[in-house]
């Protein structure tokens, strides 16, 4: 019981310390652990009773290895050979199963799964030679893990002790979304500077993780008391009765408590009640107290106490998924300041922008990984002074007074002028913000009940971490000033354009609904592309065109999702002909038709490279829409476009399919166009520009958005 051995616990990178701290703690007279840090891991040298303790109550160690041999390697046949001659039959019996855990790879073994065939092979071979059966292969739960561990010519093989790995506490009867791991939880605990027989409140607690694994340290239970089958199960060096002393005093030296300290609140309530069942299988069950519950309407359980908040709440990878996110932390935020004065706080993200929508100035942050996700968490100690109710009403950001004031002010100054404008319009989508304020560089839409936000590329000169902070800071402000519920707020970030890429997909949710401009319903979708499918600047001369095309032959070339289309159907066009190359807008524009009752026997949707059909179009049309690309290199057109470039080239295949007294209303947003007036009066037309009339009062900032010129034949 005496004999000292070297053994092996893995953790996650960084961790490394607490473990070897944790490892060191555990030790006593008669079992007393060395240790020495390694990277991913802690070498610890103890007793049987020592590492038998280490594998029960380590709550950071994912799994404990006893080295047997180590060899240097060069290739298969060395590893092979290597694994072959280990005297097998000292360790384990042939009638246990066993598996292989093979990490690494040279230049030589560079698939871990054909190194794990090789050491199996070595090991069955070896009890086949000495006249045994060969073990047999389990995946599930073998009797016998072996971890093999390459680095370059390096090879260690050991006997896994843990069995599964050692974050698996055995309490979990299911889990709700996102489950954090145990050993993570643990770690998370630690570090947020609570003190054990004090309050700890998780306001989203999920399958309630943080608080069970707290509360198991303060009653010190062992991590893993719940534990049915251990990789030492088969282990012949392995010593029941030293293990049977472990776990018995293990279980005389739990801690009792009675009163309910620990506090979880969620939305979801099946959640909340898988937690509960957690708990109770943790042996905590009647320590904590799971709640449903809104971070928004949060208020502190335990008024006479001061404790910890502890929380990992969720967040997204995606900035343009986190208008909700946005929201969520503000409002938490507000609610610490309000209800926990005094408290300590520790939240666990991995977007530090997020973070700091708490508006709380943290005094220690850590960083540490969640899966691929690289996270922190960071430490605040509230201020001793309690915030008033009326100061913060539920549900309701105070983004005047804290959030991007600048730019709160100015959204409500402007939607107060334009809100009442678009009513007299009969409008439901239009601009309320676009760059008013240079330093919140993003344009805020309304479509309907919902609200756009989508921010311009930063400027080279401006910090690219300080552009998010503001965004983050104008999303808050906006659903402060608009009202709106969160999950009707969307977030574009838009960078440059190249090519055709404004019209990508980005997402696949399919969630339309439609606008009202000018009696016209039309289709907008805000989230699956980068655009709506509604140029809301251009809503003037769609309303234009459609009183041009009363009683005439309408071409809409470009169509996009035809909204132009709509104008002139409505507005009693003779016939309609729409062309687009993608079949998805065309698609679109169809059902945008349909929604306005229009009969799809007067109005022709042609999907087909515009020039190419214009070279090869027959009919001729009195009125002619075009708003062509700035540029495109799409793959399915014959040449690239440009539109500065090719202009002229088009307008004279226009012409050609112009009536005599026809006239085409012809728009770009490329800024500095020039017409090439001569090359046109060459070709026999003449042109107008009416850029001006254009222009619509949400729009009149940016009077360089777009150009629209009218161009018609010169009179002989």
């Amino acid at each position: 019981m005496t004999k000292q051995t070297t053994y092996f616990a893995t953790t996650a990178r960084g961790f490394e310390e607490m473990l070897k701290t944790e490892l060191t703690q555990l030790g006593t007279d008669d079992c007393p652990i060395e240790c020495k840090i390694a990277q991913g891991g802690v070498h610890f040298t103890t007793n049987q009773k020592g590492v038998y303790k280490a594998l029960l109550y380590t709550r950071l160690a994912s799994r404990i290895l006893l080295p047997l041999t180590q060899a240097k390697i060069f290739d298969e046949i060395d590893l092979y050979t290597t694994v072959v001659a280990y005297p097998w039959e000292n360790i384990f019996d042939e009638r246990d199963s066993i598996f292989i855990d093979f990490n690494g790879t040279n230049d030589e073994i560079r698939h871990s799964q054909f190194g794990a065939m090789r050491v199996k092979d070595g090991i069955v071979d070896h009890f086949e030679h000495k006249g045994l059966n060969r073990p047999s292969v389990d995946k599930e739960q073998p009797d016998i893990r072996i971890h093999a561990y390459l680095n370059r010519e390096d090879i260690i093989l050991s006997l896994d002790l843990s069995g599964d790995a050692l974050h698996l506490r055995n309490y979990r009867s299911d889990t709700g979304k996102a489950p954090l791991r145990e050993t993570l939880a643990s770690v998370i605990v630690m570090r947020s500077g609570w003190q054990k027989e004090t309050p700890l409140v998780d306001p989203m607690c999920g399958a309630g993780t943080l608080l069970i694994e707290a509360a198991q340290m303060m009653c010190n239970i062992p991590a893993q008391i719940n534990r049915l089958h251990w990789g030492f199960d088969s282990w012949k060096g392995h010593q029941p009765a030293v293990w049977q002393a472990v776990t018995s005093e293990a279980k005389s030296a739990i801690l009792s408590f009675d009163d309910i300290q620990f506090y979880g609140f969620d939305l979801d309530r099946r959640v909340i009640e898988k937690a509960k069942q957690n708990a109770v299988n943790a042996g905590v069950g009647h320590l904590i107290q799971f709640k449903f519950g809104d971070v928004a309407a949060l208020k502190n359980p335990v008024e006479d106490k001061k404790g910890t908040v502890i929380c990992n709440p969720p967040y997204g990878e995606r900035l343009g998924t986190t208008p909700e996110l946005i929201a969520l932390y503000t409002v938490f935020g507000q609610r610490l300041k309000q209800h926990f004065a005094g408290w300590n706080v520790s939240i666990f993200s991995s977007e530090a922008d997020l973070l700091n929508c708490l508006r709380l100035r943290s005094h220690r942050q850590f960083k540490a990984k969640n899966g691929p996700l690289d996270c922190i968490q960071k430490n605040y100690l509230l201020s001793d002074r309690k915030r008033e109710e009326n100061e913060i009403e539920q549900l309701k950001f105070d983004a005047d007074a804290q959030l991007a004031p600048d730019f709160a002010n100015r959204l409500k100054k402007n939607i107060k002028k334009i809100d009442k404008w678009a009513t007299q319009q009969g409008l439901d989508c239009y601009r309320l913000y676009d760059a008013d304020l240079p330093e919140y560089n993003l344009a805020v839409d309304r479509y309907g009940d919902h609200i756009v936000v989508q921010e311009y590329a930063a400027p080279k000169t401006i910090d690219e971490q300080k552009a998010r902070q503001r965004l983050l800071d104008a999303v808050a402000a906006t659903l402060s000033v608009t009202g709106i519920e969160t999950n009707k707020l969307v977030l574009k970030v838009r960078q440059k354009q190249k090519g055709t890429n404004q019209y990508e997909k980005l997402a696949n949710k399919g969630e339309y609904f439609h606008v009202t401009e000018y009696g016209a319903k039309l289709w907008v979708n805000l989230t699956d592309y980068l655009d709506t499918g509604l140029f809301l600047d251009h809503r003037l001369t769609r309303k234009m065109v459609g009183e041009m095309a009363k009683g005439k032959t309408f071409l809409n070339l470009f169509a996009y999702t035809g909204s132009a289309t709509i104008h002139a159907a409505l507005q009693g066009a003779k016939a309609t002909t729409t062309v687009d190359m993608s079949n998805t807008y065309l698609n679109w524009a169809e059902q945008n038709l349909d929604l306005n009752d229009c009969d799809l026997r007067d109005h022709s949707l042609i999907q087909a490279d515009c020039l190419q059909w214009l070279s090869d179009c027959r009919e001729r049309f009195e009125v002619i829409f075009v708003d062509p690309p700035t540029f495109s290199n799409s793959k399915r057109m014959e040449d690239s476009w440009d539109v500065q470039r090719d202009h002229l080239e088009l307008f004279k295949k226009l012409k050609r399919i112009l009536t005599k007294d026809g006239t085409i209303i012809f728009s770009n947003n490329k800024r500095n166009f020039k017409m090439d007036l001569e090359g046109l009066t060459e070709l026999g037309l003449v042109a107008e520009n009416i850029t001006e009339q254009t222009i619509p009062l949400d729009f009149e900032r940016n009077k360089h958005i777009h150009n629209c010129w009218i161009v018609k034949n010169i009179d002989d």
